[in-house]
């Protein structure tokens, strides 16, 4: 099963988005909540992460979500390293993000309020994003050069 899933996700890997992974508002107003789940680690930490795999997940990220666990996220996955943009349009939690390079090592991170457009980006290419609520990088001890386990490994195009 989880070789079949890594194999969607390398079919299904999104094309770099040129501005942003999270842009105008969908036309519903409700979080998706079908996106497939996996197990990541950091620091001895699990974590479970919600995975965007295709531009439209992408766009609609986390926004009009409620509520997001102590211990939970969602990883955005693109199909070739880019530096990617984030901003909150329509999302009302406060995240923390993280930008991760094709090794699995974050690069840097950024805090998010919420609703806002101020846009937070990679300082460098990454392959893969990762949201969870603020703070809790800092909580785990991660930080930029901190590894990340358990992320799906995409070819490069």
């Amino acid at each position: 099963m989880a070789a079949a899933f890594c194999t969607l996700l390398v079919m299904q890997a999104a094309v770099p988005l040129a501005a942003t992974a999270q842009t105008s508002a969908a036309p519903e107003q409700s979080a998706q909540t079908d996106l497939p789940r996996i197990r990541l680690e950091i620091n001895g930490r699990a974590l479970v992460a919600e995975v965007a795999i295709d531009a439209k997940s992408h766009q609609r990220g986390l926004m009009f979500r409620e509520h997001l666990g102590r211990d939970e996220g969602m990883l955005f996955l693109f199909a070739d390293p880019f530096q990617p943009c984030f901003w909150m349009k329509n999302t009302p939690l406060p995240l923390t993000i993280a930008f991760i390079d094709s090794d699995g090592v974050i690069v840097n991170l950024a805090d998010m309020a919420p609703y806002s457009l101020d846009a937070h980006c990679a300082i460098a290419p990454v392959r893969y994003a990762l949201e969870v609520n603020q703070g809790w990088f800092a909580r785990n001890g991660a930080g930029p050069g901190t590894a990340v386990t358990g992320l799906p490994r995409l070819r490069q195009r």
